[in-house]
């Protein structure tokens, strides 16, 4: 056999298929032969090649293409044919080129029995199988192919962008080294340097490993600490836990405390942590970047102080850290818009409720709320009216926004005066601080609505706080009691800085006046009111030598009523006696409209007449009837046993039992057997039921009080309308019983209402007797004023008054306290004739000295036919016609 004649097939061509039969392997070699020899594929386009030239004749003699039967090469070209053309058409690429046959030799070679087209009608499974194989090769060299491209473009694409990169690196890079130059910045580095910078690089990287370190130590040192404390406290044993608190509870209450305790213990925790998260991103920073250490603190400030910085973030390492720097900061700018909101509206809140400190001085500070504020703050803005206006602080345990509406809703003009409100107590220094209680030039301590001995002692404790002020006090203190036994504690507690004003004893003493001398209580109003004419006390030294007569005519504006003198010890000599000269020092205690309103004239030249009667004074019985009870009763018995004349009757008609009557009278330091003038007649009922008042002979009184029930008296209105009741109803009793020659002579001097109206016929009642009632609301004043059936005593109103007379002026309670006492000199109504004649023309001035006769002080008149008397009158020197009807307002000793 030629070395290039094909060798026969070997099974290991056929791996895929299993070893056939040796008939099937006969058949096939022989059909191998045959297709060498004689190929009749006319649309391949790869030519079949044979071994060796040698070889091709001997395939294609006829017996051998006779030796293998027909049905064995269709069975095998059936079974193989797709394989076998495969694996010979790869075969065919991995063999050296040949070369190739003549084309005219070829269609003598393809026998006719093996021609294609009758394959595909013999068989059509062949030929698509050969149709598939072809357009699977196809189809995967061209995904190849494209693969291909697609890398290469891309190589490609990256090549330049990178080429692009580089170039404008260098760009920069060359900007940069012009601008290093420019600046002189730039030297020539040599291999040294670039050495240097090598060793250099490695400490570097282990600072910023250490860096790293340190920060998530400092992170994870609070987790540790938390974890240590709650394990500490879980290891103790439970009879130890029993006895004290556990560490983390201990840890949390000190915490507590300092942020609670220390009013900058906030703000401090919130720098502490915008330092720590600051630093410790910066730490961050400068591990997982390669700027240097400050550069990474600015950095870290900057996504602390904008969350959005931490855009511009590159690399894993950078952006992790920077979103948790920035996450920090958004909670510290939290805690800090907290922080400043909480302050702003803690700083509103301490504004509107009255909180904050009021810098002023030579203020009025109020302390405390009652009833009588209205009244007190209309008084002292009258009385600053002629300064510009003042300024008047008032300190109460109430909401200032409440305090404030109440004033809103008070009907009067406030005359450029301002009123601060504040909320506090009196019985601490701190709210004392707060309103300047140490620069106030007057102090007023109100008494509280309710009972007087619990007010009393509120208002002892706080005179003991204003003593106890370390910056001293510059003003007095003016105290409202509500009883006199309680009067000497306070003064021995306030000493030289305390004044008292006991509103029921003032009140009582007032009503017992006006009840004996019918319109005093208008000229009390007149003089204790700003509004018209007050005390005043001034030193003139024009005035010494002179004797106090001639000092009366001295004053055309104003009305002198005593002197100050500096001989016994600073005292107020109400009403001295003719024979008294001023002397260097003393001061003038007059009655005027202004403290600048008045001043001393060149000695007028005045008649001095005679008086035209001696005073006669009848010690008359009377018989006087309290309606209601009041706890400082008792000292109202005293006062009207001190002024009546023996053999006079007090009934006392109240709810109280007599039993109980008694002792409580005998409990409040009254003693009955010592009664020298009157008889206490005792009867209990209701004053406000008519058949009760119906059981006494009310048209036989003289005088009829009418207080303001104790059951009732904590509430105004309720205790004025009871007042109000019991008027009405002894009013028409008395009008009932009034025979009808009486109250027709009565209507002619009245007259202005109709016989047959019920006031009218009050108004005739009351000519018989007179009836005060004490008002406590000044609304019901305006009832009384209207009909004309009483006389009234607005006691809260007076009360106010009094209180601010005394602030502005602590020396007029001395000349008060005369006025109201037993003793010494009061207030009195006389009748004109016992100063003039019928008819008789004289001045004022002249019927002033006509009085000191007698040594009284006449301050004001009333005319016959008005109502209202004028106090301090003006035009002293013109001379007028009087009338016997006309009464006379005096300062004279007790009858």
């Amino acid at each position: 056999m030629d070395s290039h004649e094909p060798s026969p097939p070997s099974a290991s061509r056929d791996w895929f298929f299993p070893a056939p039969s040796p008939s099937f392997v006969h058949s096939y070699s022989s059909q191998r032969h045959h297709l060498h020899k004689t190929p009749t594929r006319r649309f391949s386009t790869y030519p079949r090649h044979s071994n060796s030239p040698a070889a091709t004749p001997s395939h294609t003699t006829p017996s051998s293409s006779s030796s293998s039967s027909p049905a064995a090469s269709s069975h095998r070209d059936l079974k193989y044919a797709g394989f076998i053309r495969r694996t010979n058409l790869s075969r065919q690429y991995q063999r050296s080129p040949t070369p190739e046959a003549p084309v005219s030799s070829l269609p003598h070679q393809i026998p006719p029995k093996c021609d294609v087209s009758d394959d595909k009608t013999s068989n059509p499974n062949k030929f698509t199988e050969f149709a598939c194989g072809r357009l699977k090769f196809r189809w995967q060299m061209a995904f190849l192919l494209a693969l291909l491209i697609t890398t290469f473009s891309s190589l490609i694409h990256k090549n330049i962008s990178l080429h692009n990169q580089t170039n404008d690196l260098q760009a920069q890079i060359t900007k940069l080294n012009g601008r290093l130059q420019v600046c002189n910045l730039l030297q020539p580095m040599d291999f040294d340097d670039q050495d240097s910078q090598e060793s250099v690089e490695i400490p570097n990287k282990r600072l910023k490993i250490i860096s790293l370190i340190i920060s998530v130590t400092i992170l994870s040192i609070p987790f540790l600490f938390l974890k240590y404390v709650e394990y500490i406290s879980k290891s103790r044993s439970p009879d130890n836990l029993k006895e004290e608190a556990s560490l983390n509870k201990r840890i949390a209450y000190k915490v507590d405390v300092f942020l609670s305790v220390r009013p900058y213990s906030k703000p401090l925790a919130l720098l502490v942590a915008t330092l720590l998260l600051i630093g410790v991103g910066g730490l961050a920073l400068f591990g997982v970047t390669d700027d240097c250490l400050a550069d990474c603190l600015w950095l870290s400030w900057s996504y602390v102080a904008d969350s959005g910085n931490h855009a511009n973030s590159e690399g894993v390492g950078p952006r992790l850290v920077s979103v948790s720097i920035s996450f920090g900061g958004m909670l510290i700018f939290a805690m800090m818009l907290g922080l400043v909101t909480d302050a702003i509206s803690e700083k509103f809140d301490s504004l509107r409720k009255g909180r904050s400190e009021v810098v002023k001085k030579d203020h009025t500070l109020i302390l405390g709320w009652s009833d009588k504020l209205g009244s007190l703050l209309n008084q002292l803005a009258i009385a600053n009216e002629s300064l510009g206006g003042g300024i008047v602080v008032v300190m109460a345990e109430r909401d200032k926004e409440e305090m404030e509406l109440d004033i809103a809703k008070m009907e009067f003009d406030f005359r450029q005066t301002s009123v601060i409100c504040r909320s506090g107590s009196p019985l601490i220094l701190a709210d004392l601080k707060k309103v300047s209680v140490s620069k106030a030039r007057a102090i007023i301590v109100l008494a509280e609505d309710g009972n007087a001995d619990q007010s009393d002692a509120r208002a002892l404790r706080t005179v003991l706080s204003l003593t106890g002020v370390k910056d001293g006090l510059r003003g007095h203190i003016v105290v409202e009691l509500g009883d006199l036994d309680n009067e000497v504690l306070v003064k021995l507690v306030g000493g030289d800085l305390v004044e008292t004003v006991v509103a029921h004893d003032v009140i009582g003493r007032l009503m017992i006046q006006c009840a004996r001398q019918p319109g005093l209580a208008q000229v009390w109003e007149d003089i204790l009111g700003f509004e018209n004419c007050e005390f005043y006390i001034k030193r003139w030294p024009q005035l010494d030598g002179m004797p106090f007569e001639d000092v009366l005519i001295s004053f055309p504006d104003a009305i002198p009523c005593g002197v100050k003198s500096v001989a016994r010890g600073g005292k107020i000599i109400l009403n001295p006696d003719e024979s008294y000269v001023l002397q260097e020092g003393d001061e003038v205690l007059v009655i005027a409209e202004d403290d600048d309103t008045y001043a001393p004239v060149p000695l007028p030249t005045v008649w001095r007449g005679n008086l035209p009667k001696a005073l006669f004074v009848p010690n008359s019985l009377e018989k006087i009837l309290l309606c209601g009870w009041r706890r400082d009763i008792e000292d109202m018995i005293t006062v009207l046993d001190a002024f009546l004349a023996p053999g006079s009757e007090l009934w006392m008609f109240n709810e109280v039992v007599e039993g109980v009557r008694e002792q409580k009278l005998i409990d409040g330091g009254l003693d009955i057997e010592r009664l020298m003038n009157i008889t206490l007649v005792h009867r209990e009922g209701n004053a406000v039921i008519r058949r009760h008042l119906e059981s006494l002979p009310l048209e036989s009184f003289d005088s009829i009080l009418i207080l303001a029930d104790e059951s009732v008296e904590d509430s105004a209105i309720q205790a004025d309308s009871r007042s109000l009741a019991t008027l009405l109803l002894i009013r028409d009793i008395q009008a009932k019983r009034l025979p009808y020659r009486e109250a027709k002579a009565s209507q002619g001097r009245k007259g202005s209402f109709s016989q047959g109206s019920w006031i009218g016929e009050m108004q005739q009642a009351s000519d018989k007797s007179v009836i005060i009632s004490e008002i406590l609301d000044p609304r019901t004043k305006n009832l009384l004023s209207m009909s004309r059936i009483s006389d009234y005593v607005l006691s809260n109103e007076l009360v106010s008054m009094a209180l601010a007379m005394v602030a502005e002026d602590r020396q007029i309670n001395d000349v008060l306290e005369e006025l109201f006492a037993e003793e010494g000199n009061e207030m009195h109504i006389r009748q004109a004739d016992l100063y003039i004649e019928e008819g008789e023309e004289l001045s004022f001035y002249e019927i002033l000295l006509r009085a000191r006769q007698r040594r009284e002080i006449v301050i004001g008149y009333r005319s016959g036919n008005v109502e209202k008397a004028v106090i301090n009158p003006p035009g002293k020197m013109e001379k007028r016609r009087w009338s016997v009807k006309d009464v006379f307002v005096v300062i004279a000793d007790k009858e």
